[in-house]
């Protein structure tokens, strides 16, 4: 007997980020452990099929896909919720299409030097230092599962005189709260559990 694969159910979340809005699906959308933003200057011929048919709507500014769910940020011109239900409904039909998400290829083949394709294969190119190494496992092990859950992403970016640098993506990406978080959390956490950090900082957002 066929085995069938359910069909893509979605729901919304709130982020803390009021502009951005997480949908999350029932099912994996990326398996490979990486994530994927595209921005309003990619909004046709990026790397998404999913990205850019949701920049068919004149307010997305921007689009974060990861693990199993979207992030979509807007502009101050709607309010949530009058669109949240037609977004959701939007991207379950898509995903149940059978659409491609997002194609890898195109990101090895961009120039572009903020992809997150770019980014981690910056990262896992070079030799990590031991210190860098211990970063990079503390952010996947304790800082990374709690950012998805609020809609965004964290990634290493370099370690110098003993300052972190990371990168913030999705409903991270320009959060109001995301600087408190930033210092307190996860500036906190590193500094605790790595003497040599000093300061953990965003460059960007």
């Amino acid at each position: 007997m066929e085995n069938t694969m359910a069909p893509h159910s979605m729901y919304a979340e709130g982020t803390p980020n009021p502009n951005t809005m997480k949908f999350v699906s029932n099912r994996w959308l990326i398996t490979d452990d990486n994530s994927y933003e595209v921005l309003a200057d990619q909004r046709t011929g990026g790397p998404s099929p999913l990205a850019e048919k949701l920049f068919s709507f004149p307010f997305v500014n921007g689009v974060f896909i990861a693990a199993n769910f979207v992030t979509v940020s807007k502009s101050n011109a709607v309010e949530w919720n009058d669109v949240v239900i037609e977004l959701r409904d939007f991207i379950t039909n898509y995903l149940n299409s059978d659409d491609n998400v997002v194609i890898r290829e195109e990101f090895l083949k961009t120039d572009e030097p903020n992809s997150s394709e770019d980014v981690k294969g910056e990262t896992s190119q070079k030799e990590l230092t031991d210190i860098e190494k211990k970063i990079v496992d503390t952010l996947n092990e304790y800082i990374k599962p709690v950012v998805e859950t609020d809609g965004g992403a964290i990634e290493f970016d370099s370690f110098d005189y003993g300052i972190v640098k990371v990168v913030l993506k999705g409903a991270c990406s320009g959060c109001p709260s995301s600087t408190m978080t930033l210092k307190g959390s996860i500036e906190s956490l590193l500094k605790n559990m790595i003497p040599e950090v000093n300061e953990v900082v965003a460059i960007n957002g």
